[in-house]
């Protein structure tokens, strides 16, 4: 892989990643270096229809503009009022919304859904360590669960706010209070990462925390430097993808040509899998042009890890890739060909490079969520997928606050 040519891991990170999660971190961690008060708004759990998911954040600053987002809107006055509170009096409290009833009460706060809302608000300072400890995975491409205390029921001396961050190995960072709170806590974490989904959970009997996996972002590695090239790395990037540039011609991996780029990786296309170390976290989209390069990038990363293979090109172009492949002796079985998209991209009739980058990135979400890709109009059920219901149990919040 080629070097970053001087640039920091802190300007890296800074450069590539921009989603709204990274975002609001990042904001706490500048926020905690000021000395200012922040207090930070994170939904923990959801039933029926809701705008936002588990997870998603805002970072109220006291007396500053707030960052992230939990709502369309409608939510975000109130938890800034509480959020004050939280701030004044250093207590972590959990606000519990039922927006399911179907009057003007309601439907007066401009609500798009009518679904059922829990907001976990702590003092931000106590989520400073956490922000650290996810930005240092992210920058080693590592899997983190942050299992965080949210309801405690009886006086067990343990506090709402308290975390655990769990690695996928094991190892841990901080505490909830108790070693059996920690040793839970973990096999929580781990069950919890199996299937890559957040949940709230009890923690022994009186006591409740909000486990969330934390996953780095997709890694996806475009195998070709043309110009149409240019705007499928802006585009991925813009997501917080990281995305790297794979390509046998030196000139053409630069940050002036990819400013988006996280990295780049000079290889002959036959070596593309393991120069670029493609593992399963890598979605690869081959875009040369060429008929031979594109042969051998296909060659090496069929069978290889990645959850996706992209190609351009009509579908007649890709069965004589597989021909000629064929006649070479690397003949393709039904399991290579599994991650295999060709043509790569959404049918949205996408002209230009511009929209087949977003029917490309489109696909890739396609994939990475296990979804088809159709209308949400013509979807039976929720927009979301949520966990099973066993595995989620209903907050009974000690502190709630319902619309007025």
């Amino acid at each position: 892989m080629l070097p970053e040519h001087g640039r920091t891991p802190e300007r890296r990170y800074a450069r590539w990643v921009v989603s709204e999660l990274q975002e609001v971190l990042r904001a706490i961690e500048e926020g905690a270096a000021r000395g200012e008060q922040m207090a930070l708004a994170t939904i923990v759990s959801i039933r029926g229809s809701t705008y936002r998911r588990e997870g998603a954040r805002l970072l109220v600053p006291k007396g500053g503009a707030t960052v992230g987002t939990i709502s369309g809107g409608c939510l975000e006055g109130e938890v800034c009022t509480v959020a004050e509170e939280v701030m004044d009096d250093r207590r972590a409290g959990l606000l519990h919304f039922d927006l399911t009833a179907d009057d003007e009460a309601v439907w007066g706060w401009g609500l798009g859904c009518n679904g059922v809302i829990d907001v976990f608000v702590e003092p931000a300072e106590r989520a400073v360590e956490m922000a650290g400890a996810i930005r240092r995975a992210i920058d080693r491409q590592r899997e983190l669960v942050a299992v965080t205390v949210i309801d405690v029921r009886g006086d067990g001396g343990i506090q709402p706010g308290a975390r655990l961050l769990v690695e996928a190995d094991g190892s841990t960072e901080g505490s909830l209070g108790r070693p059996d709170l920690d040793a839970a806590a973990r096999d929580a974490a781990a069950r919890a990462l199996a299937d890559e989904r957040s949940r709230v959970v009890k923690i022994l009997d009186d006591i409740e925390a909000f486990v969330e996996v934390l996953v780095p972002p997709p890694r996806l590695l475009v195998c070709g430097a043309g110009h149409d090239a240019i705007p499928l790395v802006r585009v991925a990037a813009g997501l917080g993808w990281r995305v790297e540039v794979a390509d046998d011609r030196p000139a053409f991996l630069s940050h002036e040509r990819f400013p988006e780029a996280h990295g780049f990786v000079e290889t002959q296309p036959s070596e593309v899998a393991v120069s670029a170390g493609v593992d399963g976290r890598t979605y690869a989209v081959v875009m040369t042009h060429n008929f031979l390069r594109d042969k051998d990038y296909l060659r090496s990363l069929s069978g290889s890890p990645a959850r996706y293979i992209g190609m351009l090109g009509p579908r007649e172009r890709f069965e004589k890739l597989l021909g000629e492949l064929a006649r070479e002796g690397f003949a393709q079985s039904p399991e290579d060909l599994r991650a295999v998209h060709s043509p790569a991209g959404l049918d949205v009739g996408a002209e230009g490079p511009e929209e087949i980058a977003w029917a490309i990135v489109g696909e890739i979400m396609a994939r990475k969520a296990a979804r088809p890709a159709g209308f949400l109009k013509d979807r039976p059920g929720p927009i979301h997928d949520f966990p099973h219901a066993a595995e989620v149990g209903p907050v009974d919040a000690s502190q709630a606050a319902t619309p007025a």
